[in-house]
């Protein structure tokens, strides 16, 4: 039977963590998080504080990755430490809302900022974004080469984009009236505590990608080298880009027109450039969109296909290709039920929430297999594991925010809490027959 290929070095790895993570939320987020605060020291302070949690998920996720360097990633470690059900409904939530419905809204961005060079009416503009989705799955199906290759030249042009941008703010608009210190009371009066529960939330989105390095540890030439490298780079590198790029909307635009626009970015590029730089933006976002998607593809089906060669999902999953040397009926599927969700809910902001709740709740998961990874002594016998520092303080402090943010969202966002949480849950009866026909 073939195998997947070893092929993918550092430089991909840091490729596909930008790639996943850099996708529209720099570019539609920020201007909804400025609604639930009064001030830009109140958003900065909470992006910073979000954005040092994610470096420690990172450097989690790096240590599980050295000491279980297969395809799968967080699947392969929670079925490690708490055995097939577990796996199973990791594997399950990733399908049915957690990757799907993120490359679904975000091919509905995409064709939105389409829409900006070219009208897309009414089924025109799902056309599109279902196009989209193919047509990145086409690269994933004929070859992991194709897909890496579109992976590093995507991120090296939204990145480079990015910090072009920010270059260019500070040369053209150095010396104009900043508006850092305007305040604004919060759109919601709902108090800070309870403004701040979907804020975290949006800003937690903008930063999932980080996880999905190790799906494809089994295509790495040495994944316990490239999955903490690219950790690191990685994230160090879309951290200061996000900080970056929020400083100069709120410097440009102020509290009150932040939340005015669904595009910041465009508006800055527009008073720096003109119509020339908003049609940059615009070519930028789309750019941003579709690497996230590809990468997603790439990496998610690894999932797919990691749990039927354990013999816990559709068993026509554990398939690769004996030319290409793809999953490539994983990565049909993976296609095929983002599009049934872009075109059954459409909307990006319905998505973005339940999604972000449902990956949390793993990522609580994922945190305790540490634990029991570390009592065990789990892959130490490579003599080459990477470790969290501050262990095991670190990590506890991690796991502490994020089952906080978890209770608080259920409890005060009790009914989309409970809709999430039912996506999830969709797999219960379905995991009862594989794992009943597996024994």
């Amino acid at each position: 039977m073939a195998e997947l290929r070893k092929e993918l070095t550092t430089f991909d790895g840091i490729a596909l963590l930008i790639g996943i993570t850099i996708g529209s939320g720099i570019y539609s987020t920020p201007s909804i998080i400025a609604g639930y605060f009064d001030s830009y020291f109140q958003v900065i302070a909470t992006w910073l504080v979000v954005s040092a949690f994610v470096m420690i998920g990172g450097l989690i996720y790096a240590e599980l990755g050295t000491r279980i360097p297969t395809t799968g990633g967080e699947y392969s470690y929670i079925s490690r430490a708490f055995g097939p059900f577990a796996g199973f409904m990791f594997g399950w939530a990733q399908l049915f809302i957690i990757r799907t419905s993120p490359g679904a809204g975000l091919a509905i961005i995409a064709a939105d900022y389409i829409a900006y060079f070219t009208p897309l009416p009414g089924r025109w503009h799902t056309v599109v974004a279902l196009s989209i989705i193919a047509v990145l799955g086409l690269f994933n199906y004929v070859g992991l080469r194709w897909s890496a290759i579109f992976q590093r030249t995507t991120s090296i042009v939204k990145v480079s984009g990015l910090i072009l941008f920010v270059i260019l703010f500070l040369f053209l608009l150095n010396g104009s009236p900043s508006q850092l210190a305007t305040h604004a009371a919060p759109l919601k009066d709902g108090g800070f505590f309870i403004n701040l529960i979907p804020a975290l939330i949006l800003i937690v989105f903008t930063h999932t990608g980080f996880d999905r390095v190790g799906y494809v540890a089994g295509e790495m030439k040495d994944p316990r080298e490239v999955i903490p490298r690219s950790m690191v780079i990685g994230l160090s590198l879309i951290i200061a880009i996000y900080v970056s790029s929020i400083t100069i909307y709120h410097y440009v635009l102020g509290m009150d027109a932040m939340r005015a626009t669904a595009t910041p970015a465009a508006d800055v590029a527009f008073m720096m450039v003109g119509s020339v730089g908003a049609a940059a933006v615009a070519l930028l976002a789309i750019l941003s969109a579709v690497s996230s998607i590809n990468g997603t593809i790439l990496s998610s089906s690894r999932v797919y296909y990691a749990m039927a060669k354990d013999g816990i999902f559709f068993k026509s999953l554990d398939f690769v290709h004996e030319r290409f040397r793809t999953p490539t009926r994983a990565i049909l599927a993976h296609c095929f039920w983002a599009g049934v969700i872009l075109v059954t809910r459409g909307s990006f902001e319905n998505i973005v929430a339940g999604m972000t709740f449902a990956v949390l709740i793993f990522y609580t998961m994922t945190t305790l297999a540490l634990f029991k990874f570390r009592r065990e002594g789990v892959g130490e016998e490579s003599g080459k594991v990477f470790r969290v520092p501050g262990y095991p303080f670190i990590p506890v402090l991690y796991l502490v925010g994020i089952v906080g943010l978890l209770v608080a969202r259920a409890v005060f966002e009790w009914e989309k809490s409970v809709i999430d949480l039912a996506f999830v849950l969709t797999g219960l009866p379905i995991s009862y027959f594989w794992l009943r026909k597996r024994s």
